[in-house]
């Protein structure tokens, strides 16, 4: 298994960082294997020491024996300050992005000497390129994802609510070994589909209308992401030609990501192919992201992105395509990129109608 903290250490020293403090949870669970929030990283050149309270001292041992333990027993920043000065620390990272100002400010008030460097997904950015370990824990949630979905498209029959649905997606994906849920599950029917992230509802799903399922599994801290789209029983022709034309913006993005293409060039290949069928502006988020301990994460694919696509990455590659008071069609795989170019790891069906 790769050293996550000794990959870390040179990124330190190219900022001209003697520590770095880690608060955000995914961060400290990647580089330390402790699965709780509760608790603060500190990572120097010689040292990696986790702070965390009398709950989590055992836990730490079986998850993080390779770190040093720092008991908490008094307020965090006056523990932080003692160990700081200790180290002789003058000049400390710290998380920007996840440390709130509340906390940042206690914790300047408690070593106010010290130099404060704000810094922003240095971790992050490791977390982008997966090893194997990684990989065969999200290939297993892609897999609880694909079956669950697999028998709800069996189930589904019209009068069934978004809510009821929703249920079924979880109930299956949980007792065939998920831990948890990526994100809460979106059942949009009708023109609910026309939000890309709808909050499922109450209402029926109707015979021969839209309906989108956006899903994802949680195994051993890793997530999947997965949305199909289709129509019971009977689609009119305007939805087919839809569908179609997203399956086609997908395919052809999955046929062009090769490592070196920037986000920027991946979201072009499937944008072309929405807006040259005539659906300019029905598209309005990006192709894709990284997903890994968290359901989104980097690299993006995006109209905005500033990533470059790597071998080890995995992303979502999901266009679509909306229509307000009408619905929505989006169709999202999970993919790794590779040397030769990207392995699609989602197998769940694509029919545009069911039952």
């Amino acid at each position: 298994m790769v050293d996550r903290v000794a990959c870390l250490r040179p990124i330190l020293a190219q900022r001209g960082l003697e520590a770095l403090v880690i608060s955000q949870g995914e961060n400290i669970r990647y580089l330390s294997g402790f699965t709780s929030a509760d608790g603060t990283l500190l990572i120097t050149q010689e040292r990696a020491l986790l702070a965390t309270d009398f709950r989590y001292y055992e836990q730490v041992r079986l998850q993080a024996p390779s770190f040093e333990l720092i008991e908490v027993e008094k307020p965090l920043p006056e523990v932080l300050a003692g160990v700081v000065a200790d180290l002789g620390i003058k000049r400390l990272g710290f998380e920007a992005h996840a440390l709130t100002v509340e906390t940042y400010e206690q914790w300047k008030g408690a070593l106010p000497h010290l130099e404060w460097v704000p810094t922003t997904a240095l971790v992050e950015g490791l977390r982008q390129i997966k090893d194997d370990q990684e990989l065969a824990a999200i290939e297993q949630a892609v897999r609880i994802a694909d079956e669950a979905l697999a028998q709800v498209m069996d189930w589904i029959r019209p009068g069934m609510t978004e809510r009821e649905i929703s249920w079924e997606v979880e109930t299956i994906m949980r007792t065939h070994g998920a831990e948890g849920l990526s994100f809460p599950s979106i059942v949009a029917s009708g023109p609910n589909g026309a939000m890309a992230h709808a909050v499922t509802s109450e209402r029926r799903v109707q015979l021969g209308e839209p309906l989108v399922i956006d899903m994802g599994a949680v195994y051993n801290g890793y997530c999947s992401d997965l949305t199909r789209s289709f129509c019971l029983g009977q689609a009119s022709e305007e939805y087919r030609a839809i569908w179609d034309t997203v399956l086609q913006a997908q395919h052809a993005a999955e046929q062009a990501i090769v490592p070196g293409m920037s986000g920027v060039e991946a979201d072009a290949v499937a944008r072309r192919a929405i807006y040259g069928a005539g659906y300019e502006g029905k598209f309005g988020h990006g192709l894709g992201h990284g997903v890994g301990l968290a359901v989104h994460e980097g690299p993006r694919a995006s109209f905005r992105s500033q990533d470059t696509l790597q071998p080890g990455m995995v992303l979502t590659v999901e266009p679509g395509i909306y229509i307000p008071t009408w619905g929505g069609v989006r169709i999202e795989d999970m993919v790794v990129v590779t040397p030769e170019g990207c392995r699609i790891l989602t197998q769940a069906a694509k029919v545009p109608v069911i039952g």
